[in-house]
């Protein structure tokens, strides 16, 4: 029997040392089922310390214990070499004092998975119950599941809450110790019983919540749970929903509020679209009238049977038509129309200026137009009558201006008439000749400087710009400015401004300076004080209206303490001959060359004056970095240099000055040769005529005396020209394109200077 076992069966037999302590065991009997479990062929009269070297202490140990007391032993061990679990059963055979166990083996390894298993799924399930219940119980819905019988079975704290009557379950019951309730009356006993017949049910009502609390709607709702065809339970859901269902109202109270509001405005537009005196128009993106309003008919006696379905385009006058079609396909493409106007005819064939505001929208154009033509009509009137205004303003001031000029001039031309009858006399003596000859060059000068005044004004003086500093320039006029501003003007000076660079032409800056000082000690009478003052700028204040300009400015302020500036005067100040000194005392010219230098050199002048509390004069220029000043030139010579031959070509259209200029330069000692133009002078060089510089006058009929410059710097690179002219709005506007300017009158002196400089002589210095 022991043979057919699935239960391994093994004898063992206790082996003694000599002091009869327990060794070893050795295998007396075995059926093949312990052969199966273990793996131990051979093993029977084999001891087991043989078999199993690694056998553990533990075995030998419980069969020590059977052998000695007689006491069965079960338990379960796991065989990791053989990875099996066997249930192990052991007992003696035989009465006290017997050597012989034996042991029954159970392969239990399947069952103890199967356990295993089943403690896992248990382990499993009751975590997902946890979840579950947590997830309920935090849930901010009510819910309770109801057992057929209708008794609660499971509820969460937010349907307790409505309820608080019922608690979660039976298991509840017990633990609180709490009498078991019956399902809560209507409304919630009724949706119960209605889903556990198997029909949903969903109610909205106001209930107290939480009970005896304030009245708020609540959604309740039965839902049948379903099991093989029949009703398992029910599970009932409670919602506090009295937010949404006042949101819903009040935004169906707005709803009903925006309807009535639109159905106003509806008929408000209905009564503009009526009542609107400016023409109201919806057409089709290729112009087709779709509706237009009743002004149609009042201004341009267009009634709609005649205008709608009708191209407005038709109606435009025909030198109108490209700019109104370039609108409106600007607005098929989505592009809103916010001032234009054309021309449209009336139905009584005349045209009517409309201005037009359009928008698209929907496919469609909407548009509203504004009869202008008599608007247009009137502002044509007052533009003519301001044109016709600033006419007779301009004549005045042509007239004042001529006024003046004419007078300077005219004492001037007095000074040299007069001066040159006297020359004529044979018998005049020498310090008298010279005194004359003296009073000619002073008046041509004061001449220059009149004209210079009046080109600096209208900004037409050609520049000379350089860098330097605006501090250290005011610094070194100190002495020339206390010689003019005289001995009872006290002067103060802030010059303490680092960086104070500016770029414009350094002897207009110091024409300009003397200007303002003299206009200041004449306005003080020549007794007071003086405070000139240099600072940089972060930008240019607003000046007589124009905005403020942003970037760099270095502003010079020259403040007097005189009797300053009747507030009507102010905006005549820098006009060309206005002047409220004695007559004798000024020409009027000086604060207008300030004004005209500033706003060619880029910058601006500003005047503050309060009456009786004197005057201050501010003019900014662009600050420019110092890294643009030059490096320092070397001295120019004073006196006049021979021309040792040279041979200049000389550019002048005016006879009298060709003529004079050809005999300078050939008393200094140069070679000429005259062209009256610049088309011959460029004959003349392509022609092989060879020249060592070229002395040109700017304004000149066909090709100036710049463009000139230009060709031949193209066509020989290395002829030098030297430009001049006394005045030229070319240069004025664009600079000197960097050919060498002398401006006319001009000295013999400095033409000698400069040709000196620009053809050295063999072995002679440049500069």
């Amino acid at each position: 029997m022991l043979d057919w076992m699935d239960t391994g069966y093994c004898l063992l037999e206790m082996i003694r040392d000599a002091d009869g302590h327990p060794i070893d065991y050795r295998f007396v009997d075995l059926n093949p089922a312990f052969v199966r479990h273990t793996g131990l062929q051979d093993a029977l009269g084999c001891r087991i310390r043989e078999l199993r070297p690694d056998h553990e202490q533990h075995w030998f140990d419980i069969y020590d214990a059977v052998a000695r007391t007689g006491e069965p032993v079960r338990f379960r061990n796991v065989a990791a070499a053989l990875g099996r679990t066997f249930e192990v059963s052991a007992f003696r055979v035989g009465g006290e004092g017997s050597r012989e166990v034996v042991a029954l083996f159970s392969d239990v390894t399947a069952q103890e998975a199967a356990e295993a298993n089943a403690q896992a799924s248990e382990r499993t399930l009751a975590a997902e119950r946890n979840r579950l219940r947590t997830l309920v119980d935090h849930l901010p819905v009510g819910v309770s599941f109801i057992a057929p019988d209708g008794q609660t079975a499971l509820s969460n704290p937010a349907f307790r809450t409505f309820f608080p009557g019922e608690v979660a379950s039976n298991a509840d019951l017990e633990r609180t110790g709490a009498a078991h309730q019956a399902y809560p009356p209507a409304p919630v006993a009724q949706l119960a019983e209605s889903a556990l017949a198997g029909e949903p049910t969903l109610e909205q009502r106001i209930c107290l919540h939480p009970p005896g609390g304030e009245p708020r709607w609540t959604r309740i709702s039965g839902i049948p749970v379903e099991e093989d065809g029949h009703v398992a339970g029910a599970i009932l859901t409670v919602l506090d929903v009295d937010e949404q269902v006042r949101a819903s109202d009040a935004l169906q109270r707005q709803a009903e509020g925006l309807e009535s509001e639109v159905a106003r405005r509806t008929a408000d537009r209905d009564r503009i679209w009526r009542l609107a005196r400016d023409l109201m128009l919806v057409a089709r993106l290729d112009g087709t009238v779709n509706a237009i309003n009743p002004a149609w008919s009042a201004l341009l006696g267009w009634h709609e049977d005649r205008l709608i379905g009708t191209n407005l385009l038709d109606l435009v006058h025909p030198e109108d038509l490209d700019v109104t079609i370039r609108e409106v396909q600007a607005l098929g493409a989505g592009r809103s129309v916010l001032a234009f106007e054309n021309r449209c005819r009336a139905a009584d064939g005349s045209y009517r200026v409309l201005a037009w505001t359009a928008v698209p929208a929907d496919g469609l154009i909407h548009a509203v137009a504004r009869d202008v033509t008599d608007l247009r009509a009137r502002a044509l009137a007052l533009h003519q009558a301001e044109e016709q205004l600033r006419q007779a303003q301009k004549m005045e001031a042509v007239g004042q201006l001529t006024g003046g000029v004419a007078h300077d001039f005219n004492n001037m031309l007095t000074i040299i008439r007069s001066s040159t009858d006297l020359l004529r006399r044979p018998d005049l003596p020498e310090a008298r000749r010279r005194r004359y000859i003296d009073a000619i060059a002073e008046t041509s000068d004061r001449a220059a400087k009149l004209t210079g005044q009046l080109l600096a004004f209208a900004r037409r003086q050609a520049l000379k710009p350089e860098v330097f500093d605006m501090g250290d320039r005011v610094a070194a006029m100190d002495d020339m400015l206390r010689s003019i501003v005289g001995p009872r003007v006290r002067i103060v000076t802030d010059l303490a401004c680092g960086g104070c660079f500016v770029e414009a032409d350094r002897s207009q800056f110091e024409t300009a300076l003397i200007n303002m000082a003299a206009n200041a000690r004449d306005a003080m009478d020549g007794d007071g004080e003086l405070h000139i003052s240099v600072r940089a700028l972060d930008h240019k204040p607003m000046i007589r209206g124009h905005a403020s300009t942003g970037g760099r400015f270095v502003a010079l302020s020259v403040t007097d303490s005189g009797s300053g500036i009747a507030p009507e005067r102010i905006a005549q100040v820098f006009e060309p001959f206005f002047t409220t000194k004695e007559v004798g005392r000024g020409t009027g010219l000086g604060l207008s060359q300030v004004y005209g230098f500033a706003k060619q050199s880029g910058g601006d002048v500003d005047v503050a004056s309060t009456p009786g509390q004197g005057a201050c004069f501010t003019l900014y220029l662009p600050n420019v970095d110092a890294a643009l000043v030059p490096a320092r030139m070397a001295p120019r010579a004073t006196a006049t240099t021979p021309g040792g031959g040279r041979r200049v070509l000389v550019v002048e259209d005016n006879l009298d000055v060709g003529t004079f200029s050809t005999q300078i330069l050939q008393d200094l000692g140069y070679e000429t040769r005259w062209a009256a133009n610049a088309k011959e002078a460029l004959a003349l060089l392509g022609g092989g005529l060879t020249v060592d510089a070229v002395f040109s006058d700017v304004v000149m009929p066909g090709m100036s005396g710049v463009e000139l410059g230009e060709e031949i710097r193209r066509r020989w690179p290395d002829l030098p020209v030297i430009l001049t002219s006394g005045y030229s709005h070319v240069l004025a506007e664009e600079g000197r394109h960097g050919f060498e300017l002398l401006q006319k009158p001009y000295a013999i002196e400095e033409l000698s200077r400069l040709l000196a400089r620009m053809v050295p002589l063999e072995g002679q210095p440049d500069g």
